[in-house]
C-alpha cells in the first residue's frame, strides 16, 4: 500500500498544483457564470478545465480507482479506493473576483482518508496530509494553534449550500459571532481547513457540509494536531453526509464545544 501512496500523493500534488494554476491563469480574464442547483450555488468554465486537468492524471495513474468530482460526479467501478475532487474550491469567491480560492483532492482507502492535498491556487501554497505521517505545507511541518493567547475564539464557519439563513443554523452562527473574537464564513472550506492546520484559527465549526472539499481537510486538520468531533464531541471517522462538526487544539476543545451547544440551544426551537 504505501508504494500506492506514495504515488498517489505525487500525482494528487501535481494534478492540484496544474488545475490550481490554470485557475489563477484565468482569474482576471471574463469568466462564463453558471447557476448550479437552486440554492444559489455557481459553476464557471474555468471549474470544467480544471476538473479535466487533474481527472485526466488521475484516470492515467489509477484507472482501476473510483472518482467523484464535483462538477461530473462519479466515475469508475466501485472498490476500495476512492478519490474525491473540487477543482475549484470557492467558485463563488472565483466568480466576483475574489482571491479565495483552491484545489481539493482526497484519496480514501475503504471510505477513511488516507491521503489530502489542498492546493491554495492564488498564493501558490501546496497542503499535504497523509495518515499517520503529519501535514505539510510546501514540504514544511504544519501544528494547528495551541494554548490560549487570546480570552476568545477566532473560528471558521462552514455551512452546505442546503442549509438556510434562518433557523438553527443561523442562530448557531449569530451565538458564535456575538461570543467569539470573529467568525470567519470564507466559502472555501478547503482553505479554511487550511488556516486552521497552520495555526491561523482556533477552531470550525462546520453545519451539514460534505461535499468534495471536506475530507482532504478533516485529514489536514488532524495530522496537523486538531481534534475533529460531531456537536456532542465523538471523534469524527470515515465519511457522513451530514456532518456537524468542530475542529481545534485539544486544549480548546471543551470551550468550542459548550459554545456551539449552547447555541444549539438558542436556536433549539427553530426549524433545522
Amino acid at each position: 500500500m504505501q508504494d500506492l501512496l506514495t504515488k498517489a500523493k505525487e500525482v494528487a500534488a501535481e494534478a492540484a498544483v496544474a488545475a490550481g494554476r490554470l485557475a489563477k491563469e484565468h482569474f482576471d480574464q471574463e469568466k462564463e457564470i453558471l447557476a448550479k442547483g437552486s440554492d444559489g450555488d455557481l459553476v464557471t468554465a474555468v471549474d470544467l478545465l480544471a476538473e479535466r486537468e487533474i481527472l485526466s492524471r488521475l484516470n492515467a495513474a489509477f484507472p482501476e480507482h473510483q472518482v467523484r468530482s464535483e462538477e461530473s460526479g462519479w466515475s469508475g467501478v466501485e472498490g476500495d479506493w476512492l478519490w474525491l475532487v473540487d477543482p475549484l474550491d470557492g467558485t463563488n469567491n472565483y466568480a466576483i473576483g475574489l482571491a479565495a480560492y483552491g484545489v481539493s483532492i482526497t484519496l480514501l482507502y475503504r471510505k477513511e482518508p488516507v491521503l489530502g492535498v489542498i492546493y491554495d491556487s492564488h498564493l501558490g501554497n501546496l497542503y499535504v496530509a497523509e495518515k499517520g505521517k503529519g501535514a505539510v505545507m510546501n514540504g514544511l511541518p504544519l501544528t494547528a494553534k495551541t494554548g490560549r493567547p487570546t480570552p476568545k475564539l477566532t473560528l471558521a464557519w462552514i455551512q452546505g449550500h442546503q442549509v438556510g439563513r434562518r433557523g438553527r443554523a443561523a442562530a448557531l452562527k449569530r451565538h458564535l459571532e456575538e461570543n467569539s473574537k470573529r467568525v470567519l464564513p470564507l466559502w472555501a472550506p478547503a482553505l479554511q481547513w487550511s488556516m486552521l492546520a497552520r495555526g491561523d484559527l482556533d477552531g470550525i465549526v462546520l453545519y451539514n457540509s460534505e461535499g468534495d472539499d471536506l475530507y482532504a481537510g478533516v485529514l489536514l486538520a488532524k495530522e496537523a494536531g486538531a481534534v475533529v468531533t460531531d456537536f456532542e464531541g465523538r471523534p469524527f471517522e470515515g465519511m457522513n453526509p451530514e456532518p456537524y462538526l468542530v475542529s481545534c487544539a485539544p486544549d480548546r476543545l471543551e470551550e468550542l464545544l459548550e459554545l456551539v451547544r449552547r447555541g444549539m440551544e438558542a436556536g433549539a426551537i427553530l426549524p433545522q
